[in-house]
């Protein structure tokens, strides 16, 4: 396989298609080796980081185009972290899952918390998404807008007919790349080292005030919570421009240049249209050769930022490593679902023109391989 050596014409100039991490632009990373150096290695109780948290703060209100009352806050760890804040903090009594892959699968895990009742699960088969249903007595409804491990996408959209119950969207691999409706989530969460081009080890969130009063009224409750796993500290400490405990100021650098890019460059609809465009290579492509096809037969359940391809006859893990071999690197697919294919970010920050170069580097890779 290491023998095969893509001719220099075919191949991307950036080789980064990984699902997270994520391909971080050169310039960020330029900026961060000369601005972010007056940031790194302070106080994130002084001023300076606390303007950056504000920033970030404020870029991603422009982004979402908060709706008033709104507010972004952010935490330290992941959405792994926020699952469990979210079964603390945010479920009162009882949730419903949509599960179609790994990631609403883990929430779901985690909101059959002893002190929850058992959450409401409607599961799909891979490749496929499933759809909410109004349940009484569910308080919050449950499920990823982007499935990164399967490359399935749900619109964001509340439950028909249970208006008091919030909707809980996990973003992780959509925020930034993805257009929708900010009045249709009361919680947006997300981590930034997808489309937002960073690092891990936070997770931030669009929360709604509803969103913000279960909040508070679960904290005064009685019921016992970590501080670590408080929505309200991070709520209040959010409010403050900081986190509960020491961010990774890198990463919070990091994405404050990814969010501010996407906004000079058209905001979160030229981010859409980008994605769109980048994906639709791709999709268009494995529909036209024999040996490819989409993981996702239906086209309106296809995601824009992760794309899942199946390969017959040609083993497609001799494709990803001739591709990493070349310096095309995280086209692997998840591990957990066991399919014979590629899985490719299309993220906000990966250019279109990379991605049709991939594709030629990959019929390249089919041909020689045999």
């Amino acid at each position: 396989m290491a023998s095969i050596v893509l001719p220099d014409e075919l191949k991307p100039a950036d080789g980064r298609f990984g699902c997270g991490p994520s391909k971080i632009r050169q310039e960020a990373i330029t900026a961060l080796a000369t601005a972010g150096v007056e940031l790194l290695g302070t106080s994130h109780r002084q001023r300076p980081v606390k303007h950056l948290v504000h920033s970030v703060k404020e870029g991603l209100a422009e982004l979402f185009a908060l709706p008033e009352g709104y507010e972004i806050i952010l935490g330290n760890g992941g959405s792994t972290a926020f699952w469990d804040a979210a079964a603390f903090g945010l479920i009162e009594k009882r949730s419903e899952n949509l599960t179609f892959g790994e990631f609403g699968a883990k929430f779901a895990k985690a909101a059959a918390a002893p002190w929850l009742d058992a959450p409401v699960v409607v599961d799909a088969p891979a490749g496929t998404r499933s759809a909410l249903v109004a349940v009484e007595g569910v308080d919050v409804y449950a499920y990823p807008h982007n499935e990164t491990s399967t490359g399935v996408m749900h619109p964001v959209v509340r439950a028909a007919g249970d208006a008091g119950a919030l909707t809980v969207v996990d973003a992780t691999s959509a925020a930034g790349g993805i257009l929708f409706d900010t009045t249709e989530a009361d919680v947006y969460y997300f981590a930034p080292q997808k489309n937002f081009a960073s690092d891990g080890g936070l997770w931030l969130a669009a929360v709604s005030p509803a969103a913000i009063e279960r909040i508070e009224s679960i904290a005064t409750s009685g019921r016992y919570i970590p501080e670590s796993l408080s929505l309200k500290l991070a709520l209040d400490n959010s409010r403050l421009d900081q986190t509960l405990n020491t961010p990774a100021i890198a990463t919070l650098f990091l994405m404050n240049e990814q969010t501010r890019w996407i906004n000079e460059e058209g905001g979160l609809a030229w981010a859409d249209a980008r994605t769109k465009k980048s994906s639709g290579l791709l999709y268009d492509w494995a529909e036209s050769v024999s040996y490819a096809t989409p993981f996702v037969a239906n086209d309106a359940e296809r995601s824009q930022v992760v794309v899942t391809i199946d390969f017959e006859d040609i083993d497609a893990a001799e494709i990803a490593a001739t591709l990493r071999a070349n310096g095309i690197v995280d086209t692997e697919p998840y591990r957990k679902l066991g399919r014979n294919q590629l899985r490719i970010a299309t993220f906000t920050a990966i250019e279109p023109s990379d991605v049709a170069q991939l594709i030629r580097s990959i019929e390249y890779a089919v041909e020689h391989l045999g």
